[in-house]
């Protein structure tokens, strides 16, 4: 692109929520680009910059205004623009008005519907500098904030106060308003190291500016690099290796413009503790990343970012060490004062607290999934007592003063817990791996009592608020359903689970006592469950048409159900696929125009075509029963697929609605027979050449 020049937005703040900081800049940078595409404004590039005090949009190469536009109008049709000596019409005249032109420098246009006046007006560009100051206050108000403030006498809103706004189009001030500021090109750097003023005279200065007068690495994903590699740089100083989470790190990326490590300490007698205990603590309430030996074991270190580089480092080493202290020793209280009551004499305080209205308590719930639980290990073959152990144990650590302190350690203590009382291995690791899995492609429950406890949960949340109603509608599921029949399927499919989901379902429905409608609620899950998998299916990248060949059979076992989608995968490759499953859509199709069910008989047959089919299709039933009862679809698929031959020379040589009733309805049967065979495994007519 010649003739650009580059952009510069930037907003400066009071401190921006430091969790959603990447979540504003990305939707700022967004939104910018969608309304300069949107004006049809050319431009090569564009980045965000993002800092605790600003939101800033570089674009590159910014086109200097909207390209000219040829708009052709239609006026009125010719016979009725002129009258038979030439004269024009009103029409004629007030379409050239409307037009800011005469009649003879109105053009004629020729359609196949006939011949029309017309002008063709080029519409000149409006300048990027009028469009602009628009496109960013659309941005600004439909940023994702969900909650905007007031400051001052200022009638505007956003999520923090504004103090600056700076706004420049190569060497160019755009002057204009933003959230009842005037722009201008004044920024400011960090708000100790550098707090006066300094001027931006080119947007390409930008960054280097804020580096070197003003102390500030406006690149979030460049203060993300630097600080991860000071922390693993720190750890090497107390021989270890920082544990370095990407969620802390982007927040510790938002919280400091000119981050500085500093290493801590603290009493190796909580090291006595889980170290989940003293990861969360230090994560958590503190923004420290933990540091661990080569052994995954932790040491008594952090690592934490000052946004100023001291010149006593030291005291605010001693600082935060003096913070995390009565924080540690708070978790050590709660650890040992929850060890002085067993899980299981917990379970009475469960009665107390309502898991939704219509469903009753924790404790209620837990002994549905205790029953759910049983039937589900008895049919993976699993230890039905260590199920219902489990269940009944599951939600008791809620009541324990860790999990009260820290929410995200439930499951996790509970097993720290039951291992400490002497609970069975399986039982405790269940406690845990019930939340399994915890989000988008995360594990699945590794132990088979944990698997039977994590589907009974999340098959009680399930059905539950599906019988109180609670249906999840478009983007709004606020017990996160679609989350826990996702976690159930992947449970059962990833761990080569055996289980008629319809049966669970109807088990989980039985354990609810509230008036509710049965069978539509039966029906809605069913549908909500397949609706799932048919996703799950879709992102292991099977198309549309393998999924709906599958689901068309109803395989009610969600393995099985995989087990028949990667056959159809698997046989689509064949030379003979396209053939056979032209061949099924005929036979479906043929069937759907007969109404009376046809008997089989040999004898009825008279081509040899037929009968060759006949004997062929009797042969592949036979081989394929064994095939079928060990789920080996992909070789039923195979075998069935050696009939493409005799299947095409019937329908070369054979008329099967004949007029011969007698003869049309053994050739019917043949067919239905022939397309029951291939229904064994999936409908193979839904594939798409």
């Amino acid at each position: 692109m010649n003739n650009g020049k580059p952009l510069l937005f930037e907003l400066g703040t009071e401190e921006l929520p430091p969790k959603t900081l990447v979540k504003l800049s990305q939707a700022l940078l967004e939104g910018i680009k969608q309304g300069l595409r949107a004006a049809e404004l050319d431009f090569t590039g564009a980045k965000a910059y993002a800092t605790p005090r600003r939101l800033a949009v570089l674009i590159e190469n910014l086109a200097l205004a909207q390209p000219d536009k040829c708009v052709e109008k239609r006026g009125p049709a010719l016979a009725a623009a002129f009258a038979s000596d030439g004269t024009p019409s009103k029409a004629a005249l007030g379409f050239a008005a409307s037009c800011h032109t005469t009649i003879d420098q109105l053009e004629r246009l020729t359609t196949d519907k006939g011949e029309w006046l017309s002008y063709t007006q080029v519409c000149q560009g409006q300048s990027t500098e009028q469009l602009i100051p628009d496109i960013i206050r659309q941005s600004i108000a439909h940023l994702p904030i969900a909650k905007r403030m007031r400051w001052g006498n200022f009638t505007t809103e956003f999520v923090r106060p504004v103090h600056w706004a700076v706004l420049l189009w190569g060497d160019q001030l755009i002057e204009t308003e933003i959230l009842g500021l005037h722009t201008g090109n004044i920024t400011r750097g960090h708000r100790f190291h550098a707090p006066n003023p300094l001027v931006i005279q080119h947007p390409e200065q930008y960054e280097r500016i804020l580096y070197e007068q003003g102390k500030v690495i406006a690149d979030i994903e460049h203060r993300k690099t630097l600080i991860k590699e000071a922390a693993l740089h720190a750890a090497t100083a107390v021989q270890g290796i920082a544990h370095i989470d990407d969620d802390l790190l982007e927040e510790i990326a938002a919280l400091n413009e000119w981050p500085v490590p500093i290493t801590g300490h603290f009493d190796e007698r909580f090291l006595a503790l889980p170290a989940e205990v003293l990861i969360t603590t230090m994560q958590t309430n503190q923004k420290y990343f933990p540091v661990k030996q080569s052994n995954g074991h932790l040491l008594a270190y952090f690592i934490t970012f000052s946004n100023i580089a001291s010149k006593r480092p030291e005291s605010i080493q001693h600082g935060n060490e003096r913070v995390v202290t009565p924080r540690l020793a708070d978790a050590e209280f709660f650890w040992n004062q929850d060890r002085k009551k067993t899980l299981a004499s917990r379970f009475e305080q469960l009665q107390q607290v309502v898991f939704q209205e219509k469903l009753g308590t924790l404790a209620e719930k837990s002994q549905r999934v205790a029953t759910i639980a049983v039937w589900l290990a008895e049919r993976v073959h699993g230890n039905a007592e260590y199920a219902k152990q489990a269940a009944l144990l599951a939600k008791t650590d809620l009541m324990t003063e860790m999990v009260g302190e820290f929410g995200n350690l439930q499951g996790l203590m509970g097993r720290y817990y039951a291992l400490l009382e002497g609970q069975p291995a399986d039982v405790a690791q269940a406690l845990e791996e019930q939340y399994f899995p915890k989000q988008s492609g995360s594990p699945t429950a590794a132990s088979v009592t944990g698997q039977v406890l994590a589907i009974a949960e999340k098959m009680d949340t399930l059905v539950g608020i599906f019988s109180a109603g609670l249906i999840p509608t478009g983007d709004k599921d606020p017990y996160a359903l679609r989350r826990a029949a996702l976690g159930c399927l992947r449970t059962l499919i990833e761990n080569q689970l055996v289980v008629n989901l319809v049966d669970l379902i109807q088990i989980t429905l039985a354990q609810f006592s509230h008036p509710f409608d049965v069978a539509a609620t039966e029906l809605g899950v069913t549908e909500f469950m397949f609706e799932r998998l048919k996703s799950y299916c879709l992102e292991q990248g099977y198309s549309p048409d393998e999924i709906d060949a599958v689901m068309t059979v109803h395989p009610p076992e969600p393995l099985d159900f995989m087990q028949r989608l990667q056959a159809v995968k698997v046989f689509r490759q064949l030379p003979e696929a396209a053939s056979l499953a032209a061949a099924n859509k005929r036979i479906r199709n043929i069937l759907k125009k007969s109404d009376t069910p046809p008997a089989l008989t040999i004898s009825g047959l008279q081509e040899p075509q037929e009968q060759q089919l006949l004997v062929a299709a009797h042969a592949a039933a036979l081989t394929i029963q064994p095939l079928l009862a060990q789920r080996d679809y992909q070789a039923t698929l195979t075998q069935l697929a050696g009939l493409r031959d005799a299947i095409d020379a019937f329908f070369d040589h054979v008329m099967v609605l004949t007029e011969d009733l007698d003869l049309r309805a053994s050739r019917l049967a043949l067919v239905e027979f022939l397309s029951a065979q291939f229904l064994t495994c999936a409908d193979i007519s839904k594939l798409q050449s």
